[in-house]
This record gives structure tokens, sequence and C-alpha cells, in this order.
């Protein structure tokens, strides 16, 4: 049977999503043609070879409307014979891309594909494909969820209040993410993924001098009187310190077949081994990542101790940490060169983030199998095994 390996993986340096970030100047459009003109030129492949670009786009409306992965490519100067998609799986959109990239090479329907995604906040605030006074959810699932939905920080509170999170354990893993990121830089372990632009080289929201006692003062995120009155048990313990922030960024993967990578002379940085999506209490939301991990593992028939490296999106820190109680697995292994809560979280582009930052991290420490997952907004989780080659 045919398998999909990557081969090349970067992303641009990730900015601050807000007017004064250091990418807002850069049209989302060319934030992802980047990546993928800085994909093909390392990579070296004739981009005539490319069957297909996947990209991942949460917000689709205004500059990132109208298939986004598209003209990312005409922009990148890729040939127009290069078709392009544009997918939604909300936080996991660009990981999702992977999954279907690589599926399609297992399956024989593309021998040299690309999976990608973008997210500009600061052009394109998150919610702002939904009008004013829309409703989004249908009548269905108001009559099937009576009581209503909940925003994702609610659902943070909602965790951390079911498994016993402290704000301290939240705002010290938030400092150990920062720690961690901030080394990798000064390590130069982020050099090989990331492909600066406009003079910006770094990842902007990095903070290597946070501490728990500076995050302590910082107040609760999302308290709400009416949110306080149904759900008593919430401690309002989520913050911007442990959450992570709003961001502008993209990246891009290259994944084909050992044997197609055979014939280009091409370097496979890790094979993707096994797949898994998965569907969760919409209220809870971000626990999915928990049935995800466990469902990839049996598919692979691996078991957690058999993982060398986890990537497990920082969303919030209550979601890795309830994440870590549920599965057991060594937090030594976990998010090795920190995660959103530092590097952070542009939506669509942090599904391929992710993928980049294991693959390079992979390679540099000699780790046989990694696994990513992903919390989705609606209750929906990615997660995938990969292995070195």
């Amino acid at each position: 049977m045919r398998d999909a390996v990557v081969v090349e993986a970067v992303r641009t340096p990730i900015g601050k999503g807000k007017p004064q970030g250091a990418l807002a100047h850069v049209h989302p459009v060319e934030l992802l043609a980047h990546t993928l003109r800085t994909l093909v030129e390392r990579s070296g492949v004739d981009p005539e070879l490319i069957d297909d670009v996947i990209g991942g786009t949460v917000d689709q409306v205004g500059e990132q409307a109208m298939n986004t992965t598209r003209y990312a490519v005409l922009s990148a100067g890729l040939p127009e014979s290069v078709p392009a998609t544009t997918v939604d799986r909300q936080c996991g959109s660009s990981q999702q891309a992977v999954h279907f990239a690589a599926q399609g090479v297992i399956a024989g329907a593309y021998d040299l594909v690309v999976a990608c995604g973008v997210e500009s906040m600061s052009r394109v605030p998150m919610w702002s494909n939904v009008p004013a006074g829309k409703d989004p959810f249908g009548p269905g699932v108001a009559e099937r969820y009576p009581e209503g939905l909940v925003p994702q920080g609610i659902s943070a509170e909602l965790i951390a209040a079911k498994w016993s999170i402290t704000r301290e354990q939240m705002d010290a893993f938030a400092v150990s993410s920062h720690r961690k990121a901030a080394e990798a830089w000064a390590s130069g372990l982020f050099d090989a993924e990331v492909a600066p632009l406009d003079g910006v080289t770094r990842d902007e929201c990095v903070r290597p001098d946070s501490t728990v006692r500076t995050l302590a003062g910082l107040r609760p995120a999302y308290h709400d009187p009416a949110f306080a009155e149904r759900f008593p048990q919430i401690e309002w313990n989520v913050t911007a310190g442990n959450a992570s922030p709003i961001n502008d960024g993209a990246s891009a993967v290259l994944i084909t077949s050992s044997e197609t990578a055979a014939r280009l002379g091409l370097r496979p940085l890790a094979r993707l081994h096994s797949f898994a999506v998965t569907g969760s209490d919409p209220l809870l939301m971000l626990t999915g990542v928990v049935p995800a991990t466990e469902r990839v593992l049996r598919r692979a028939s691996l078991s957690l101790d058999d993982i060398d490296l986890f990537e497990v999106n920082e969303a919030f820190a209550a979601v890795v940490l309830a994440w870590q109680q549920e599965t057991g697995a060594d937090p030594a292994k976990v998010n090795v060169h920190g995660g959103a809560l530092a590097l952070g979280h542009p939506l669509g582009a942090s599904g391929t983030r992710l993928t980049t930052t294991l693959v390079h991290a992979m390679r540099e420490r000699g780790a046989r199998y990694a696994l990513q997952t992903m919390c989705e907004a609606g209750g929906l989780a990615n997660a995938m095994v990969l292995e070195r080659i």
C-alpha cells in the first residue's frame, strides 16, 4: 500500500492579530502565498507536479473569502494549472487539510500535494463571518440544546472546573510554554521552519520574562453574570495569560509518497502514519482531544508510551492540562518547543504550524513516533500519528 510522507514544512513568523501587529499590513492571501512560494523553493520541486493545494481558513469572509487558497496559489506564482480548495474544521482546519492531502496520496489520487493554512485575525476578526443578529446554528440545534451553547472561553472555564484545574496550574503551564518557546528561538530550533517576511523574523507573542506572579494579576477574561448563574461551579480562572492570543500567520507542508519522494530526490521528514477525527460534547466543546488521542492510537496499534513527542494545541491551558490528566502523557514530551499560548494561534494556520514544528522537532530529537491533536469549536478534534523514517 502507498504511504504519505512530509518532505518540507514551513511557516511564517506569527504576529499579533491586532492593527499594530507585525504582520497586520500583509493581506492574508499574501501571507499564505509566501509560505507556498518558500515551500516550493526549499523543496526544489517543479510546481507543475503539484496535484492540489488544500488550505485551512476559519473566518472565510472579506479578505479571506472566495477560496483564499486558490488566490494564494496564483499570487505565489505557481502555474495556473495547480488547483486549490479551502476547508473549514474550525481551529483544526489545516490539520484536516493534512489528513485530506495524506489520504489522497495513500489512495493514489495525488502524487504531490500541499496542505496549508492561513488566518489574518488583525484584518479579519474572529466571528466576522457571522453578521450581527444572525444565527449560525439554526432551530434544530436550539431545540436539542435548549439552554444554549456557550463560547469557547466558557467551555475552558467548565473544563477547568470539571478537572479541578487551578489558576496557578494554568498560569504555570502558560509560563512554561513561553519559556520553552524562548529557549527554542535562542537555540535556533525554529530557524529551519520559519520563513521571515517583510523583516519579521520571530514570533511576536513570546514573552521570555513571563512569570506566574505577573499572570496572577490578570483579570478573568470571560466573566459573565448570566453564565455565572447558569454554571455556579466556574471559578473564573481563565485569563488572557493562560488562553491563546489572536494572531496572524500562515504555514504549509508538502506531502507525497515515499516512492515519489525517492524519484524526485526529496528527503522525507516523517511518515503520516494514522489519522482520526471525532465529535464530542459541544458544550464542553474542547475535550475531543481525549477521545481523538485514544482513537488514533488504536488505529496506529500503538500505546501512549510509544509516543516520543506530542503537539497538543494550546487553545487554552485548561485543555492541555485536562488532556494530560485523562491520558497520563508525560508533560516533558508535550509541546517541547512551546505552544500556542506563546507562539500564537492564527486559527486556520495552526494545524500545519503544529505539523511543521513537530516534524522538525522529531528530526532534531530523534523521535520515532509523534502525535498531534487539536480541539475545535463545536465539539470536534483531529489527531494523527507521525513516524520518523
